[in-house]
Order: C-alpha cells, then sequence, then structure tokens
C-alpha cells in the first residue's frame, strides 16, 4: 500500500526524515519491485513516481518521456541538488508508520546522502551484472522501459557494448530479441551504468551496520525477502 508523500507540510504527515525507512538500492533490472512486491510493506511513492511528480516539471518536462532523456534531466538536477533522488525524500513528508519502504535510490552520491541525512534508514542493495540485468529487461516488456535507437545509433551502441558486456554476453542477448530491442535495452543499460557507477554503492554498504547486501543473481525473490525479514527482525522492527 502506498501512503501518502508531500513536500509541504500537511496534517498527519511528519517528516521522513523521523520515519523509519527501508531503502532498496540497485539499478534497473536487479529485482528491487519484486522485491517490494515480496516484503509487502507500506511505501513511499517510488523513485519513477517523485521524479515524475519533482524533478521533470523542474526542467519543463512532461512524462512519459524516453529513458536516455530522464538520465539527462536526473544528471542536470544532481548538479543542482548533488544527493538527487535522496534530497527529494529528506525535504518530504510521509504519514507516520513502523517501518517504510522506498523503492529506491542509485548511485554513490545519493546514498551516501542518505546514509548521512537519513537517520533511520536501513539500505537494502541488490547487485547484478549488466547481462543479468539486460536480460530482465528484455524479459519484463515493461513500456517505461523505452529508448529511442536511431539507425545510426547502431555501430556507437555496440561499440558502447564493449564497456558494458563481453562479446559474448552480447551474442547471448541478441539470441533473445531482435536487434532493435537489444539495442534499445542495452542503450539504457549503459547509460544507467555511466550515470551510476554500480561499484559506488556497495563500497559505501558492504559491511555497514545499517546495510544488506543481495547477490540478486543467486538468490531467489523468496531468499531476498527472507534475508531482509531476518535483517529487520534483528533490528525490531518486524516480527
Amino acid at each position: 500500500m502506498e501512503v501518502a508523500f508531500s513536500l509541504e507540510p500537511a496534517s498527519g504527515l511528519v517528516p521522513v526524515r523521523e520515519v523509519p525507512l527501508l531503502v532498496l538500492v540497485g539499478l534497473t533490472g536487479v529485482g528491487k519491485s519484486t522485491l517490494a512486491e515480496a516484503l509487502g510493506l507500506p511505501r513511499l511513492p517510488d523513485r519513477r513516481a517523485l521524479v515524475d511528480r519533482y524533478v521533470l516539471p523542474r526542467y519543463g518536462a512532461t512524462p512519459p518521456i524516453p529513458r536516455e532523456e530522464r538520465f539527462r534531466l536526473t544528471g542536470r538536477f544532481r548538479e543542482e541538488f548533488p544527493g538527487g533522488v535522496a534530497e527529494v525524500l529528506l525535504r518530504g513528508y510521509a504519514e507516520p508508520r513502523p517501518l517504510l519502504l522506498f523503492d529506491g535510490l542509485r548511485g554513490e552520491a545519493e546514498v551516501a546522502y542518505a546514509l548521512a541525512h537519513l537517520p533511520q534508514a536501513l539500505f537494502a542493495l541488490l547487485h547484478a551484472r549488466e547481462i543479468t540485468r539486460l536480460k530482465r529487461l528484455l524479459a519484463r516488456q515493461d513500456a517505461f522501459d523505452r529508448a529511442r535507437v536511431a539507425p545510426e545509433e547502431e555501430a556507437r551502441l555496440k561499440a558502447l557494448a564493449q564497456g558494458v558486456l563481453t562479446e559474448e554476453e552480447l551474442l547471448e542477448a541478441l539470441s533473445l530479441a531482435p536487434l532493435e530491442e537489444v539495442l534499445a535495452k542495452l542503450k539504457i543499460v549503459a547509460e544507467e551504468k555511466k550515470n551510476y557507477d554500480p561499484e559506488g554503492p556497495l563500497r559505501l554498504l558492504r559491511g555497514h551496520p545499517r546495510a544488506l547486501v543481495l547477490d540478486a543473481e543467486g538468490l531467489t525473490p523468496e531468499a531476498e525477502a527472507r534475508a531482509v525479514r531476518a535483517f529487520l527482525r534483528e533490528r525490531g522492527l518486524v516480527e
């Protein structure tokens, strides 16, 4: 169930920084939404909703827009507000609950900001290789996962894959879907990696007392949910 959230004080709402949070961290395709569903916790509006409401309008953009344009505008937002979406969270007000879930943060700067400014937040980081995320994007057929791919971009994207996928991984992806579809999804994975180094949050959260790092390739969603519940139970947040 999604709870009320606002950037303005309102009756019945309290500052988000005063509410215990479970923040999911990870890039597109690691399984954050699946984990959120399995946990069944009351939720704040997710990252996509906060960007749609509070970031894109700042630059005159109205969703839906291609993912690469979202990356450009959220990058522009981080130039003004280095904490990115974590700064939106910090400024917000929400219904008080024993525990709220937020899906999710990306990148070292957002996670560092949240660690510093949201003292009641705990973090569950899901990590997976780029090929795994690409394959999941190809499988899920979400209209949100659209990127424009012009014919002249194909050569550039194939070159870009060299820094993201091995040749064998690219061939594997090309066996799963038409070239145009693979290129569109690869563009998302590559642009996201460029904008949010996946190693940054790992450096911050691996071994941190407020964080749990999950191997999103080696664990099933059910096993991830059990691990998160155990993590929360140790801290007295769930029974």
